[in-house]
């Protein structure tokens, strides 16, 4: 009995009590619990962020058809120079003096003959003063010479007018005759005077004239070397405290482009030939111009020969010095037959990247960039004729960074 009644006891203490509440969580657990699922919220927007790129902001172009014939002439030499201007002149005055006037500042258009500036001309005044004086001295010297001889002829008509009644001896009358002559010849030599007079007074006033700095040509002010109180001379002279010249004219219409050829490709360029020129500060813009002439001589420490370029439309925005780069167009010839449509498509050479000795570009799909390896056809001005990876009305990447990758989600900035 005993033992039956151990059994009981210990199945009572194994039998579960369904009415019984459950014990409570401990705080210590309850805390580990809720930094868990911080932790793991943590994690997930990490993973986010990591894995999601930020777009890339890119500019783009579109690849264009190649007109049958070509996108123009072709490149034959590509070269580098700088935009000059063949009239440019510093204006100084024809004297030394003292400026009192300065009417240019830089970037001012000037006419040809516009004052520019002033000298102090008090002793050229003076000068152009006495002249003055001497010339109207010389020309009432002259009045009363031409007098005298007036009279000197009425007294040789009333002489032979007494000879002839015998009143007077033939001696009277060629004493009044020689008085004639000699008072014409007085009056003769008055004249003379009076030139050399007039003579001085126009010198005076070239010297005068010498104070107004006038401008040579129409041109625009690029340089302004001299303020007023500064003394100016033609000559190089005084050292530091004297100019040689009031400011820097150039005339815009004579602007072209020099350029320094290799030695070696000279023979691709002729007198005439068309020329496609981009400037360095607008790099969109292709100037239409053409070769004026190759400089017969040769540069031996740098192997070049200098052609000049004309441009053949003028426009405010090409200023001297700009920095230049010309492309020599193969001329199409006349009787050239109808070209067959040219492979593939034409892309802006700031397109074009270079992987790992490959080229390769990258286009826009589904606002991703999209990688392609390309092969390269010729150049046509800031151009390249794309043979294969790039069909026609595709949107190119242009400059692409160097962080770019293939699927990389990009935007295209606003132009």
């Amino acid at each position: 009995m005993a033992s039956e009644t151990d059994n009981k006891a210990l199945l009572a203490q194994l039998r579960i009590d369904r009415g019984s509440p459950e014990p409570e969580a401990s705080p210590n657990r309850r805390l580990w619990i809720i930094g868990a699922a911080v932790l793991v919220a943590i994690g997930a927007v990490a993973w986010w962020l990591t894995g999601r790129q930020a777009a890339v902001s890119v500019r783009t172009a579109e690849a264009r058809a190649i007109a049958a014939g070509g996108a123009g002439n072709a490149s034959v030499l590509d070269a580098t120079g700088y935009v000059t201007a063949r009239r440019e002149a510093t204006v100084s005055a024809q004297i030394t003096g003292t400026l009192t006037q300065v009417l240019i500042e830089e970037g001012d258009h000037v006419k040809v003959g516009q004052v520019l500036g002033r000298l102090d001309d008090t002793a050229q005044r003076a000068t152009l003063a006495q002249a003055q004086a001497q010339v109207n001295s010389a020309q009432a010297l002259l009045t009363q010479a031409q007098a005298n001889l007036i009279q000197s002829e009425r007294d040789v008509k009333r002489a032979e007018d007494l000879v002839k009644r015998n009143l007077v001896s033939e001696q009277a009358v060629e004493q009044a005759r020689t008085q004639v002559a000699t008072q014409g010849a007085q009056a003769l030599s008055q004249r003379r005077l009076i030139d050399v007079a007039q003579a001085n007074l126009r010198s005076a006033q070239v010297q005068l004239d010498y104070c107004t700095v006038r401008a040579p040509f129409t041109g625009v002010v690029i340089a302004k070397a001299a303020q007023v109180g500064e003394i100016i001379s033609p000559f190089s002279a005084g050292g530091g405290f004297t100019r040689t010249g009031i400011g820097t004219i150039v005339d815009m219409d004579s602007l072209e482009i020099e350029v320094d050829v290799n030695e070696a490709y000279i023979n691709r360029v002729q007198p005439g030939q068309p020329v496609e020129s981009v400037l360095n500060a607008y790099p969109d813009w292709r100037i239409p111009s053409h070769v004026i002439a190759i400089i017969p001589t040769a540069d031996r420490s740098k192997a070049t020969v200098k052609v000049r370029i004309g441009l053949d439309g003028k426009d405010p925005r090409i200023v001297p010095d700009m920095g230049v780069r010309v492309s020599f167009l193969e001329e199409k010839k006349a009787d050239a037959q109808p070209q067959a449509q040219p492979r593939g498509a034409l892309v802006p050479v700031a397109a074009i990247r270079t992987d790992a000795d490959r080229a390769v570009v990258f286009v826009i799909k589904d606002k991703k960039a999209r990688r392609r390896a390309v092969t390269l056809g010729g150049t046509y001005g800031d151009s390249r004729q794309v043979l294969t990876g790039i069909d026609v009305g595709e949107t190119v990447i242009l400059d692409p960074p160097a962080e770019l990758k293939d699927e990389s989600p990009v935007t295209q900035a606003k132009s």
